[in-house]
């Protein structure tokens, strides 16, 4: 099986300005991205800008990266972009790691793509973790994700998903199995990729502001791979950046 990575990075940011470009231990977070990507197996890694500093900060350092076009509305329509400039095949498995993810776990890279490869129904696989805590559940910035019998998404959401009829108390054993939080990283087809921004946006997509449901709204499949372990921290805030140059810098970052 071969695959390629595409990373997504855009400069603007209003919670952290210039945040591909934030110093992780000496790098800049895009190209830390870019080589924990590198370590899932990866026949390439590249890097989509939209900003001639972040292609300039990518070549400094030795990692690909091409510039696109600055107005794209989201990183999918940006990999679109790049697949075209790359020349991928349509049969091309491509994962999209996003730029602000430095803790990524190779791995996971790796097996998003392979699940791609098993499940030829569908054009898209991504990822999945137990939810454990009542506050998660409730949480509407963490997206849950419920799954059909083969494995494939059925519906993805920011209310607490599946509802609880009859919700444990506390004290009280919690329900099993667990709900599911969904892990945003994806491995398309590059074909499905190219054509993912001529589908007209799904009603539901707009309301909950989740690209994925786009996908289960024209009658394509999403193939989930459920995971034992937590994503590592992503980087939204500063004080996000704060606790990832800290994990690093003990050593306990992966």
């Amino acid at each position: 099986m071969s695959f390629h990575v595409l990373i997504p990075a855009r400069l603007a940011s209003t919670r952290l300005p210039n945040k591909p470009l934030a110093d992780i231990a000496g790098l800049p977070m895009v190209v830390r991205v870019a080589q924990q990507a590198a370590r899932s197996g990866a026949a390439s890694v590249t890097v989509a800008a939209d900003d001639a500093t972040i292609v300039q900060a990518c070549q400094a350092h030795g990692v690909a990266a091409v510039l696109t076009r600055s107005d794209h509305p989201s990183g999918s329509d940006r990999l679109a972009e790049a697949c075209e400039r790359l020349g991928l095949d349509g049969d091309a498995r491509v994962v999209n790691v996003q730029g602000d993810e430095p803790l990524i776990d190779p791995a996971l890279v790796a097996r998003c793509a392979a699940l791609l490869d098993e499940r030829p129904d569908c054009v898209v696989s991504t990822a999945a973790h137990a939810l454990h805590t009542r506050e998660d559940y409730l949480n509407p910035n963490i997206v849950k994700v419920v799954l059909d019998a083969a494995g494939r998404a059925l519906l993805f959401s920011r209310s607490p998903l599946p509802f609880w009829r009859d919700a444990p108390q506390p004290g009280q054993p919690p329900l099993d199995p667990a709900p599911l939080r969904h892990v945003g990283i994806y491995a398309y087809r590059a074909g499905f990729l190219r054509r993912f921004p001529q589908l007209a946006p799904a009603p539901l997509e707009r309301t909950e502001a989740l690209e994925q449901l786009r996908v289960l709204w024209h009658g394509e499949r999403i193939a989930v791979h459920v995971t034992d372990t937590e994503p590592g921290a992503g980087v939204d805030t500063p004080a996000d950046l704060e606790r990832v140059r800290a994990l690093l810098a003990a050593g306990t970052a992966y």
